[in-house]
């Protein structure tokens, strides 16, 4: 894919980065709204992914990567949760892989179908195929992948109900999926933000070198830091907010986003705040919330709808 032009400025192809031996991050530019990245592990002939892509095109082109590096076709792909970026193209590498993720990706999954693709009707979506996992766990599960051993996990509710981080202990690597974004803003109304804030806690515990974020560029342990200071800063919004009687639409009109200004996507700041709000008034983390409002009143104070760069 050559580079392509947004309102945000030019968007950069995708690329692979090796950042253990065999073991690879799939980076997709600039990392805003739907372009997640993914993990490709290769060892002793057997290959497995961390994620696909949104669009059949973009998980198309995942799959020429992985042929770049070997010959063998996946037998494995792990879900970090249920968002279709992470997880429409699993398609694409079926039936030869197995699809695993947490029981609660596989169910929220088939729930929400399709419906991302109709926030944003124009992107090109492709000819796509809800592929759920197959093989799901609860808490941990351990796979082989060859001779590396990878440790899913599941953390949350955070970023969804059914985060799963992909933990290689010899190599030191962490796949965090969207618990983490680097340069992105975080989002989770889906989720919880006390739970958002534990997961950094259990995060640091990995002692991680490296972390393949769901989004954005390959990094080192600091960006837990950055995620955590977002996090405080908009439970201090909200609590700020309630106590003036003001909604939080209101409290995102009126607040200097600061150091946040550079994160993408920063009108995640008014569904975010809504989390906020509900669990300062008791709801618990991960219960169910009008994410179609959030979504309008994100468009209200954004002055359009996001642009989606699949």
């Amino acid at each position: 894919m050559s580079s392509t032009s947004t309102a945000h400025g030019p968007i950069a192809p995708p690329r692979t980065e090796e950042v253990a031996d065999g073991v690879f991050a799939y980076v997709q530019p600039d990392g805003g709204w739907c372009l997640n990245n993914a993990g490709i592990i290769v060892a002793d002939g057997r290959t497995a992914l961390v994620d696909t892509a949104a669009t059949e095109a973009r998980a198309l082109l995942l799959r020429d990567a992985v042929r770049e590096l070997t010959p063998h076709a996946p037998h494995l792909v792990v879900n970090t949760h249920f968002h279709g970026d992470h997880a429409f193209g699993n398609f694409v590498f079926t039936p030869e892989a197995v699809v695993v993720g947490q029981e609660l990706c596989r169910s929220e999954m088939a729930t929400a179908g399709l419906h991302l693709t109709t926030l944003w009707p124009d992107v090109r979506w492709g000819d796509l195929n809800l592929e759920l996992p197959s093989v799901t766990f609860r808490d941990e599960l351990t796979v082989h992948i060859g001779g590396i051993e990878a440790r899913l996990v599941h953390i949350g509710p955070a970023h969804t109900t059914n985060d799963t981080v992909v933990w290689l202990p010899q190599q030191r690597v962490l796949f965090t999926g969207d618990l983490v974004m680097s340069g992105v803003t975080p989002f989770f109304p889906m989720g919880s933000l006390s739970g958002s804030l534990a997961a950094i806690d259990r995060l640091r515990q990995f002692d991680a070198r490296v972390l393949v974020t769901g989004h954005g560029p390959v990094v080192g342990p600091e960006v837990l830091d950055t995620a955590e200071r977002y996090l405080l800063w908009v439970h201090g919004l909200a609590r700020e907010g309630l106590a003036a009687g003001l909604t939080p639409l209101e409290v995102a009109a009126e607040t200097d986003p600061g150091e946040y200004a550079r994160l993408l996507d920063a009108e995640r700041l008014v569904p975010n705040l809504h989390r906020a709000y509900a669990e300062e008034r008791g709801l618990a983390p991960g219960a169910p919330m009008d994410i179609g409002a959030m979504f309008r009143e994100m468009i209200e104070h954004h002055g359009a709808l996001p642009t989606c760069r699949a």
